[in-house]
């Protein structure tokens, strides 16, 4: 269906840098991640 190539995903990654800029995507995916650790920790219940 969509083919993602290098150049495609250096335009993508370019648009978002320029729209949230660097420290912001910092920010988002630190927050990402300690949400899916989260949500791993609670599938595997509590320990």
């Amino acid at each position: 269906m969509f083919r993602l190539g290098v150049p495609e995903l250096l335009i993508l990654l370019t648009i978002v840098v320029v729209l949230f800029g660097a420290g912001r995507i910092g920010k988002i995916a630190s927050e990402l991640g300690s949400g899916i650790k989260s949500f791993k920790e609670n599938l595997h219940g509590d320990k």
